[in-house]
């Protein structure tokens, strides 16, 4: 996703719900029936992003109807669900880290890291070996930090990237 298209969607948080009415219409075409913020904020990201970077292929709508036709619909739980096999599947699954080159705290490529800084939106894109900030290339996330801030910051920290015990990352949420 481009940084452009991540700070339009990014922007609809910030929206009242009137607004949000408007944008709905921007990109439907027509009047949603909803008042619901949170419900028009994910229906619009989803039409942008449709919008900008395709559709479902027509193939693959085909076969989600498929899926939807053969599922079973259950209108209530059971009262006593059936106990799966799932624990001896994870039993069975073993984790390994692959040993490699990059730092095993970061993200994988392709995802964008973003956080407001003095009201201005920090969007990061991750790459193989670096990160891409407004156009340019940045060896780390602290040079990246530096470059906002004018003074020195861990950049995991700055990003809000936890090191979660050697088990990846985790992004803060606040």
């Amino acid at each position: 996703m481009e940084a452009r298209l991540f700070q339009e969607i990014q922007g609809l948080s910030r929206m009242t719900v009137g607004e949000l009415r408007e944008k709905y219409i921007e990109v439907f075409g027509e009047e949603s029936r909803s008042f619901h913020k949170d419900f028009l904020r994910k229906r619009i990201a989803w039409r942008i992003q449709a919008l900008a970077e395709g559709d479902l292929s027509e193939r693959a709508r085909r076969r989600a109807d498929a899926l939807a036709n053969d599922a079973e619909l259950r209108i209530r739980t059971p009262r006593k669900p059936v106990e799966t096999d799932m624990a001896q599947e994870i039993s069975r699954i073993s984790t390994r880290r692959i040993s490699g080159g990059r730092d095993p705290r970061l993200p994988i490529p392709g995802t964008i890291l973003a956080r407001e800084f003095q009201g201005r939106d920090i969007v990061v894109k991750v790459l193989d070996h670096d990160f891409e900030f407004e156009g340019r290339r940045y060896k780390s996330l602290s040079a990246i930090a530096r470059e906002v801030t004018g003074t020195k910051w861990n950049g995991f920290l700055f990003f809000g990237i936890d090191h979660n015990r050697g088990t990846g990352f985790k992004a803060k949420r606040s």
